[in-house]
């Protein structure tokens, strides 16, 4: 029996599959079906809930503090993403070409995603302070400002400041992974299109992003849902104010669950994120099924 197990590719397969899946069900599948519960339950610290369906999700789509939770959430995540994906495909060129240094600026870049989040936070929690920002008294110097500038006091200016240190931290990520996938990339492709005369805009519209594009997707997918749920960099930087105005669904989550005893409710926020994050995931999945967005040509 055990050589037949042996000769079962599928069956082996599953077998060394098994302490993984065991892995998953119990940190993952476990406390999300104990979310969903509880989302449907009113749940408080301390005290058991009863049963009251969609009544807390009820409550949310009237509720202002969460409307506004979303749109930060999804400010948040647009704008970041978009720059995080701009820096970080003009640094991964950069980085491809022959430049002096290359393999020292290669790790460098690494430093602000492998600094803890919490503590780059906090050196950003320095950086914007109201009193004693060095970026305000940098700009007081130059004579460009005359006041020291409301970072994380202004709802905008904290919103704005919030999304920086996420791209501060982020970008790193979306460089190195696209640089491996430019590293993929056949030079004979640019010598060809060299011979033909083609400008640097011509070699990366035809040959570097339809190539690039699934490590694209690929790289975009995590970069928005590590986005999307963000909590450490907002909770350290400023706790979801000021009046709520950097409140992001995590940590509004966080807030109601945790901090205000309603773990029903929390779990009904954090449980509303979830169609976001499919939407992002099948975006990618359905993306990458395409040839055009495997070959860079189209269907035929």
């Amino acid at each position: 029996m055990f050589k037949n197990l042996q000769n079962n590719r599928n069956t082996l397969g599953m077998l060394f599959m098994l302490p993984a899946a065991a892995i998953l069900i119990v940190f993952l599948t476990y406390p999300l079906g104990l979310g969903v519960w509880l989302g449907f339950t009113d749940t408080k610290i301390g005290r058991a809930g009863a049963w009251i369906g969609l009544e807390n999700y009820i409550f949310l789509w009237d509720d202002s503090v969460t409307r506004l939770a979303l749109f930060n959430t999804l400010f948040y995540t647009v704008v970041a993403s978009a720059v995080k994906f701009f820096l970080g495909l003009w640094l991964a060129i950069l980085l491809n070409e022959k430049i002096p240094f290359k393999t020292f600026f290669r790790s460098v870049i690494l430093l602000p995603y492998i600094v803890p989040t919490a503590l780059s936070a906090l050196a950003f929690w320095w950086l914007f302070d109201a009193q004693f920002s060095i970026i305000s008294w940098a700009l007081l110097k130059l004579g460009l400002i005359d006041h020291y500038i409301d970072f994380l006091g202004d709802p905008w200016n904290a919103r704005l400041s919030t999304i920086t240190a996420n791209i501060w931290r982020g970008v790193p990520f979306v460089a190195i992974t696209l640089l491996a996938g430019l590293q993929t990339i056949s030079p004979s492709l640019y010598e060809a299109c060299a011979i033909d005369g083609a400008t640097g805009w011509q070699k990366f519209r035809h040959i570097t992003f339809p190539l690039l594009t699934p490590i694209i997707a690929v790289v975009m997918t995590f970069s928005v849902l590590f986005t999307f749920t963000d909590f450490q960099l907002i909770y350290v930087l400023t706790r979801g104010g000021p009046l709520n105005n950097t409140h992001l669904m995590a940590t509004l989550s966080f807030q109601r669950a945790i901090s205000g005893g309603a773990l029903g409710e929390g779990a009904a926020i954090a449980i509303a994120m979830v169609p976001f994050l499919l939407a992002a995931i099948l975006f990618s999945f359905f993306g990458l099924q395409r040839r055009a967005w495997q070959q860079g040509g189209s269907d035929s």
